[in-house]
């Protein structure tokens, strides 16, 4: 499974000032017993999973107990699982290779929510452009439409029109004020509600898009309010995450910087350009506003939560967990809880990983909140090779939230372990129709491989080539795909450029996963001596991942190692005999071609 990120957490809720310590450091005085301990990224990785947080106020923050002891507080979230929608008007019917039918308008009304028209006429997308520059928006779209021509099927005409719909939506943006406020400004007068209130209808998880509307028109009556500015950044950084639109990021880095202008050192933006920065995957960037936004706030859960992010995406565990603590102690909660787990997963301590989050699960009430925890359960078991928890946790999610895209990939992952292909080429075509990115792209096309039907050679090509479209985008909305890049190409593209991304993000951060795509890189370009102490690198903090285990044994072969290539490749197959069904297949052979020589 890809490196995680909490691009898909549910938002926490108001950061309203000092909250009583009573996280898992302490018993809870209710139980005896501690509160669950905290969570990563969800999963951190590749930033694909940095969800916008809500700071809404600045007084206590409102905590229930619940029957298990575990702390729960009041929490706004914006949208997580909202169905990405992708209209502009030119209607492309399709069919998705499960059957499944979809309607991607392509035309001319790029996603008019993000336009106001004030009274004046004039458009404005909040901030008023600065997007990425137009012409490396036009090059990402040029080499996604070379894609999409050669391509044959259907599910990739739908892939390709999200992408199309995404890029178009930034070129249409780019059209407004350039200015930095809206156009109008003052002079048209609708009814504006509070900022305050209207953050909290806008990312309470109900109609994002309208509320981004909404916002908008406040904006315009009251452009000086420095919190409405903030709230609109967060939320063009949470429909980013929802609608897989990467376009979007700018927009949010505008609404920041016009906070900022209005309200120099304000926390909320402040730590809103922490989770704009993770989600763009510049983890310094990320640690840099999270540390401001708590020299205003030391209780700012989204900047306790961007820091933990930060500090493990860089590859600093222990400082991680030392901020995990903090987090803990100041701000208990699900995003708190679910980032203090993955860092004892990463540290190998799977028990207290399972243990907290188990328990802020029993806390959990929010579906949102249910559904990202057990996922996360999920993708715990499942890294653990527990095929059939898993798809229990799996299921779980889904009942709370039939559109968690996180708990569709990673059931469809379990189903393919457990034999179930079908099942999972069907539900991974569902989950890269509404969200083409490149974990499931690329699991969907081996997938393609493994089942080898007629025709599925090409489908598993289409979906690779729609990596390379999809880094494009990304690039184009200021995000670093080079993690994203490394692991594809250098299993199904071009290992040169594979080795490329790797350098570059290995120059960035030295995480775990930097690391292993580092070394695998490195392996297949025919560099196995230069790429062992990575892979080792990889492995060293006791974080299992039978993906690491595969790649370092398959390198220790390539050395000449075959003592340790036997055992680094039996460890990958015992922990999780299906962590990848290609994988699993070479790790098999290369065993055997090592007994066989024995």
């Amino acid at each position: 499974m890809p490196p995680r990120t909490n691009d898909h957490a549910p938002e926490s809720g108001r950061d309203t000032g000092p909250a009583e310590p009573a996280g898992l450091s302490a018993p809870s005085a209710s139980t005896g017993a501690g509160a669950p301990p905290g969570p990563t990224n969800a999963r951190p990785g590749t930033g694909d999973r940095a969800g916008a947080r809500t700071d809404t106020g600045s007084g206590p923050a409102t905590r229930t107990r619940t029957g298990a002891g575990a702390r729960t507080k009041a929490r706004t979230r914006t949208g997580a699982g909202t169905r990405a929608r992708s209209e502009t008007r030119a209607g492309v019917k399709t069919e998705t290779g499960a059957g499944t039918k979809t309607e991607t308008e392509t035309g001319t009304r790029a996603r008019a929510e993000v336009i106001v028209r004030p009274e004046s006429g004039a458009e404005v997308t909040g901030p008023g452009p600065e997007a990425s520059p137009s012409g490396v928006r036009t090059a990402s779209l040029r080499r996604f439409a070379t894609t999409a021509r050669r391509s044959r099927g259907a599910h990739l005409t739908v892939c390709g029109a999200l992408l199309a719909v995404a890029m178009t939506a930034g070129a249409v943006a780019d059209g407004g004020d350039r200015g930095g406020s809206p156009a109008g400004a003052g002079a048209g007068t609708d009814a504006a509600p509070a900022a305050g209130a209207l953050a909290a209808g806008v990312l309470a998880g109900g109609d994002l898009d309208a509320g981004i509307r909404a916002l908008q028109s406040h904006l315009r009556a009251q452009p000086r309010d420095v919190s409405a500015w903030a709230h609109l950044g967060l939320a063009y950084v949470e429909q980013a995450r929802t609608d897989g639109d990467p376009s979007r990021y700018p927009q949010a880095e505008r609404a920041f910087d016009r906070s900022l202008s209005l309200g120099s050192g304000n926390e909320q933006a402040l730590a809103g350009r922490a989770a704009l920065a993770a989600a763009r995957h510049d983890f310094p960037g990320a640690l840099k506003y999270a540390d401001r936004a708590l020299e205003q706030n030391p209780y700012s859960e989204r900047a306790l939560s961007s820091r933990i992010d930060a500090l493990v995406e860089l590859g600093r565990y222990d400082e991680a967990a030392e901020a995990a603590d903090t987090a803990d102690d100041r701000r208990p909660g699900v995003p708190v809880f679910t980032r203090y787990a993955y860092v004892r997963e990463l540290r190998g301590d799977v028990r207290t990983a399972r243990e907290v989050l188990e328990r802020a699960l029993g806390g959990a009430s929010a579906p949102a909140d249910v559904a990202y925890v057990a996922t996360a359960l999920g993708q715990l078991a499942w890294n653990q090779g527990d095929h059939e928890t898993a798809l229990t946790h799996f299921a779980r999610a889904l009942a709370a939230d039939e559109e968690h895209l996180p708990a569709l990939e990673g059931r469809a992952r379990a189903q393919a372990a457990s034999g179930d292909l079908a099942g999972a080429i069907g539900t991974l075509e569902q989950v890269v129709v509404r969200s083409p990115l490149p974990g499931p792209l690329v699991a969907l096309g081996e997938l393609y491989e493994v089942r080898g039907a007629d025709g599925d050679r090409t489908k598993a090509a289409d979906q690779y080539a729609l990596v390379d479209a999809h880094a494009a985008l990304a690039r184009a909305g200021g995000v670093n795909a080079d993690l994203d890049t490394a692991l594809a190409a250098a299993d199904h593209g071009d290992p040169e450029a594979a080795l490329r991304a790797a350098r570059a993000e290995w120059d960035r951060r030295h995480s775990v996963h930097t690391a292993d795509a580092l070394a695998w890189a490195l392996h297949r370009n025919g560099r196995s001596e230069e790429a062992l102490p990575h892979a080792r690198r990889a492995t060293a903090t006791g974080y299992r991942n039978a993906v690491f285990l595969h790649h370092r044994g398959m390198i220790e072969r390539a050395t000449g190692r075959d003592g340790d290539a036997r055992r680094s490749l039996t460890a990958a197959l015992e922990l999780n005999p299906g962590f990848s069904l290609l994988g699993a297949r070479e790790a098999r052979a290369a065993l055997e071609d090592l007994e066989a020589a024995r």
